[in-house]
């Protein structure tokens, strides 16, 4: 008899953990979607507070209630936790996998010791927070399909889908299991609001550069007064230089970077070029704005070819 009170006793305790492990497993990963769009410092830190004790609550409770394999997978999320806290660091979607990894741990660990499903609790709100997951090596297999359909001739230099590849074999090596859909839909996302940002900056600043090359003809008026011009022409070709590796836009930043030299050997030199060599890097630098339409425009359709492969583009 008193057998059966202490089993009714701890399967009531098990049955209340349920309950508020659904409840913060919600929240650190309602928490972590909305940490992967960048917010301001402030809403980091109150994000990862949420993510953190949700897992200290986590573990704790687990303890209590002798849960040794969800303790243990849920302290050791805790590091993961800290690589994220810096809301200055540039962080990596490998951040995020590892984070999600663990996560998943948890949900292993917590699924095996209470015998009650943790991806999909039958609300769904857990699943839709973060369970649009695939498999590394399904969504390996995938990339590499839609790299071998890629034309040569078309690639443009780009490198989003070998880079995609190399990080599902990492995960493959690593023996993740399931990644998060959304990890990589941010680094998507992030990937296009950068490639779009600098075809706004070349829209806007090729045009005053092409104004700006009269300054190097050797008839363009007096000496010192382009020189001063040259100046600000050199800022102008250093920051599209800079925004171009940025986005790793690699002949775009080979021409700027050659652009940079040759305006900064006519400055340091206060020497002038032939209107036939100024005409000439005119129509280079014309046909480069060109390239890098041709470039974004690649790279909108490659990104939305993985997207399409992810589990919530095909629901």
């Amino acid at each position: 008899m008193a057998a059966d009170t202490t089993d009714d006793f701890q399967k009531e305790l098990v049955e209340l953990f349920v309950q508020e492990a659904h409840e913060w497993l919600q929240n650190i990963h309602v928490a972590l979607d909305e940490l992967q769009q960048g917010p301001a410092p402030e809403r980091h830190a109150r994000l990862i507070g949420t993510i953190s004790a949700g897992v200290t609550n986590l573990g704790g409770s687990a303890a209590t209630i002798n849960l040794p394999d969800v303790e243990r997978a849920s302290f050791e999320a805790i590091p993961f936790i800290e690589a994220l806290q810096d809301p200055q660091k540039a962080l990596s979607v490998q951040d995020f996998l590892s984070l999600c990894k663990q996560l998943g741990q948890i949900h292993t660990a917590l699924t095996r010791a209470t015998g009650i499903s943790f991806e999909d609790d039958g609300s769904g709100a857990v699943a839709e927070a973060v369970y649009a997951s695939i498999s590394p090596g399904e969504f390996l297999q995938a990339l590499q399909r839609l790299q071998e359909k890629q034309s040569p001739s078309t690639a443009s230099g780009r490198n989003l889908i070998r880079s995609m590849i190399e990080r599902m074999e990492g995960q493959v090596h690593a023996g993740v299991e399931r990644i998060d859909a959304t990890v990589i839909q941010g680094y998507l996302a992030r990937v296009s609001e950068a490639e779009e940002s600098f075809l706004k900056e070349i829209d806007e600043r090729v045009p005053e550069i092409f104004e700006k090359m009269s300054v190097l003809r050797i008839d363009g008026g007096e000496v010192s007064s382009r020189m001063s011009a040259l100046e600000a022409f050199l800022q102008d070709v250093a920051r599209l230089r800079t925004e171009a590796q940025q986005v790793n836009a690699g002949s775009a930043m080979m021409f700027f970077a050659g652009l940079h030299s040759l305006l900064t050997v006519v400055a340091q030199r206060r020497v002038l070029l032939a209107a036939t060599r100024v005409e000439a890097v005119k129509a280079r630098l014309e046909m480069m704005g060109g390239a890098i339409r041709q470039w974004v425009e690649y790279g909108r359709a490659e990104r939305a070819a993985i997207d399409q492969l992810l589990p919530a583009s095909q629901s």
